[in-house]
């Protein structure tokens, strides 16, 4: 099983606007905090030049898993609606793929999706530029995206990336609607405690604002939804290196239904056979997602691939935990 790395309603109802429903108190977030001067340097940082060399490196994963995530099935599913974008960003009429993807395909519907998913570049300790995939989640402060924490900290030492943007619509190194820096990047302490176990490896990151606006007012927001039923047919999108993706120029898509991750003792993990290349981690999981406005809930986060499959860990209570802070922030 390899990274996709870049460095490389259920039982209790509808939670509307924010996932608000009670939940078992944090088993442990570890959360960054960026300084104003940070992502101004962040924002000058990111020259077009180093858009373009940002590089796309897989790493090696932990084999086993040892510690699991809360059921799904003994927790509360919590759905969070997504947010539509301004109408002004969406004049076209979406057309829906017309096959289902068994390999990663260019993303050709337009909707929500096209506006929401977007790339991640950021800078590790010692100077080398990375890129990963993330999607905006719809949250209180409208501030909020959802990735891989691998994208965010390095399980082995515990280092926390630097200079980390976020370009929603990235398209052959266009930025239409501007470079979100993070504010705070947030993941659950269990990711590095374990080094690297997969079914940790989701984070948020609450972003600055581009023009005053937030990136939820400025391009809208996909649902997100925690502990959600599994199994079910689920759509995938992310920023894949690989020459047939489009070399992370563009975003792409698989889709699939989902089964357990039968290739790790301890796994939580789903996956579809489907994989996208390194890039694409981070990039959404969504479920109920709908191909004629590209809406959906996300339920995960690209994580990890093992032959032509690909894997996200599952949105449980330690997610929810991490995804109020964020919110809240």
């Amino acid at each position: 099983m390899t990274f996709l790395s870049a460095l490389t309603l259920a039982t209790t109802g509808w939670a509307f606007g924010t996932a608000q429903a009670a939940a078992p108190a944090p088993t442990g977030t570890h959360t960054t905090a960026v300084s104003a001067a940070e992502q101004r340097a962040a924002l000058h940082f990111w020259t077009d030049e180093r858009l373009r060399t940002a590089r796309d490196m897989t790493t090696s994963p932990t084999t086993t898993a040892t510690a699991t995530a809360t059921a799904a099935e003994k927790a509360p599913h919590i759905q969070v609606p997504p947010l539509s974008a301004p109408a002004t960003i969406t004049p076209n009429t979406p057309t829906p793929p017309s096959l289902r993807a068994s390999s990663p395909t260019a993303w050709t519907g337009d909707g929500l999706i096209s506006t929401t998913a977007g790339k991640v570049f950021f800078q590790n300790a010692s100077g080398g530029t990375f890129a990963c995939s993330a999607t905006v989640a719809n949250s209180d402060n409208r501030s909020v995206v959802l990735t891989a924490a691998h994208c965010v900290v390095n399980s082995g030492t515990g280092e926390v990336y630097r200079n980390w943007v976020f370009i929603p619509g990235y398209a052959n190194g266009n930025r239409p609607f501007g470079t979100f820096t993070a504010s705070r990047l947030i993941t659950d302490a269990q990711y590095v405690s374990t080094a690297g176990n997969a079914n940790w490896d989701f984070a948020f990151a609450v972003l600055g604002t581009v023009n005053g606006r937030t990136v939820g007012d400025t391009v809208g927001a996909e649902g997100i939804a925690f502990n959600s039923p599994t199994g079910r047919h689920v759509h995938s999108f992310g920023y894949g290196g690989s020459a047939a993706e489009g070399n992370g120029e563009r975003l792409n898509h698989c889709e699939g239904d989902e089964f357990a991750d039968a290739g790790r003792p301890g796994s939580t993990m789903w996956g579809i056979d489907c994989v996208q290349t390194g890039g694409s981690s981070g990039g959404g999981f969504l479920a109920d997602f709908n191909t004629g406005n590209g809406g959906g809930y996300l339920i995960g986060n690209i994580s990890v691939s093992a032959g032509a499959n690909e894997y996200h860990p599952t949105l449980g209570n330690e997610a929810l935990a991490a995804y109020r802070q964020a919110g809240a922030s």
